[in-house]
């Protein structure tokens, strides 16, 4: 069951259990929102469902998490090594990662009817590992299931993609939009070069994950407003670029969040080459 921290997601969850009490569960799912908001958890408590056992003692064989090694998000099992979980030695999820998950779940399930594997920041494979994976999700095991968890979906293989049913997460926070932030991009998406750059002078890295997430956010909220035809509000302001130019500067934004996330990339930098793609 869902903790109480958990029943925001209340919706997905029970998607999850209808499917796969009506056998309709699809055989990839993923799970794309912003970081650190509990889709890694909610995941986690799917499996302890979907394979009926108790997964935290490390020791189901039906159950197989992979997560890159830099991972140091506090997990919900007891220790951090043992057969259910895959981390490899070198940077994000390589290819032999993959590979062993792969013939894990070519496997018949040991005692549940069927396996299911987390894959963690799956961001972070490498090309290799995904041109793998991808190969499995053209011919997936019929006894096995498969979570993808990532902040970056964008950086996934278009072909992935395709063949995965995605489940979007928004924490309570992102509804919360800050007007000053949102003023701020509106003013900046008319501003010159010499207004954005003078923006991003003072702009440190922890201000700009929060300045990041909100924008996100707020013109997924145009966008849907434009794809619908609905008239947009005065309050929402940018109603004058196009359906092909947000979903531009959102998957930009996407790219930077990924940028700062995994390097030590300069944000006064990394925001001024953005602000120039607006």
């Amino acid at each position: 069951m869902i903790t109480e921290q958990q029943k925001e997601y209340q919706k997905q969850w029970d998607f999850l259990i209808r499917s796969s009490e009506l056998n309709k569960l699809p055989h990839a799912l993923l799970f794309c929102g912003q970081e650190k908001i509990g889709k890694k958890d909610l995941a986690i408590e799917f499996a302890k469902f979907f394979v009926n056992q108790d997964i935290t003692k490390g020791t189901c064989p039906d159950f197989i998490l992979v997560e890159p090694p830099a991972s140091t998000e506090a997990s919900a099992f007891g220790r951090r090594s043992g057969p259910w979980l895959m981390k490899s030695a070198g940077k994000g999820i390589q290819i032999g990662q993959i590979r062993a998950l792969i013939q894990k779940l070519y496997f018949k399930p040991y005692s549940a009817e069927h396996k299911l594997a987390i894959i963690d920041k799956a961001d972070l494979m490498t090309q290799e590992a995904q041109n793998c994976f991808l190969k499995f999700l053209e011919e997936p095991s019929d006894k096995s299931f498969l979570i993808l968890i990532t902040a970056y979906p964008d950086t996934l293989l278009p072909t992935i993609l395709s063949r995965v049913q995605k489940i979007r997460f928004f924490s309570n926070q992102d509804r919360k939009l800050d007007e000053q932030i949102v003023s701020d991009l509106i003013e900046i998406s008319s501003s010159d070069l010499a207004g954005r750059f003078e923006y991003a002078k003072n702009i440190s890295k922890e201000n700009l994950k929060e300045i990041l997430d909100t924008w996100l956010v707020y013109l997924r909220k145009v966008l849907i407003f434009k794809v619908s035809g609905s008239q947009l509000k005065s309050k929402f302001g940018l109603a004058n670029i196009s359906i092909e130019k947000l979903k531009e500067i959102i998957k930009q934004i996407q790219s930077t969040q990924f940028l700062l996330s995994t390097t030590n990339a300069n944000p006064k930098l990394a925001l001024e080459i953005l602000l120039m793609k607006f």
